[in-house]
């Protein structure tokens, strides 16, 4: 058991609290923000302390951090507390739910945040600081590199490769063997068949509304 700082106080340092508590042998016991961003002296119970002086309160030799932040500027925010922490000299741990189905031989690496109903298929390899939100199919011998956001019910076919700080949205899906290059932006429900270019957006068609109304209609 280690006793953990969750860098946030938003809406995921919440989750990843709670998360921690109930499904973790880890003890959640403050968390940390930057100075300029602090309202109040506490969250979730927990007392929050500047990270400009995290290490005075909370040595790395003590305590172990985990990143609880979203995808913003695609993941590239928390990818920078990541490197900062890191630097710091502090060791990330990672929340695998106890739900989530794991068949790869392959360590993850650090500050993952992998929900419940994942399933991960065997000889698929997962880097640093990556999250995968719930009920995703994620194929065999896949990569996802580091900083990456996968949300939910995203299906990652086999030898897939899937490149630093993309961003997958709900109901996306990636063909066989595709690449995803450096910050690719899927859509929700978009289907990917071929390699994307790095840095672009990828959306499906948009929904049409017919011209009748829903009671005119026999289900």
């Amino acid at each position: 058991m280690a006793k953990i700082i969750i860098f946030g106080s938003g809406d995921i340092a919440q989750i990843a609290n709670y998360y921690f508590q109930i499904d973790s042998p880890h003890e959640v016991v403050a968390f940390t923000i930057n100075k300029s961003f602090i309202t109040e002296n506490s969250f979730e119970g927990k007392p929050i302390v500047a990270f400009e002086d995290i290490t005075k309160q909370y040595p790395p030799s003590e305590y172990k951090l985990f990143i609880a932040l979203s995808y913003s500027k695609m993941n590239k925010i928390r990818a920078e507390k990541y490197n900062e922490a890191k630097s710091l000299g502090y060791e990330l741990v990672s929340y695998i739910s106890s739900k989530c189905t794991n068949l790869s031989q392959f360590q993850h690496g650090d500050n993952c945040f992998i929900f419940e109903d994942n399933t991960i298929q065997p000889f698929v390899k997962i880097g640093n600081n990556v999250t995968l939100w719930s009920g995703n199919h994620i194929g065999h011998h896949s990569i996802i590199h580091d900083h990456n956001f996968v949300s939910s019910h995203v299906v990652i076919s086999g030898h897939c490769v899937v490149e630093s700080f993309c961003f997958l949205g709900v109901n996306s899906t990636i063909a066989h063997k595709v690449k995803l290059a450096s910050g690719t932006l899927l859509g929700a429900g978009v289907v990917i068949s071929k390699d994307t270019e790095a840095n672009r957006v990828y959306v499906s068609d948009r929904p049409t509304m017919i011209e009748k109304t829903s009671d005119q209609i026999t289900l």
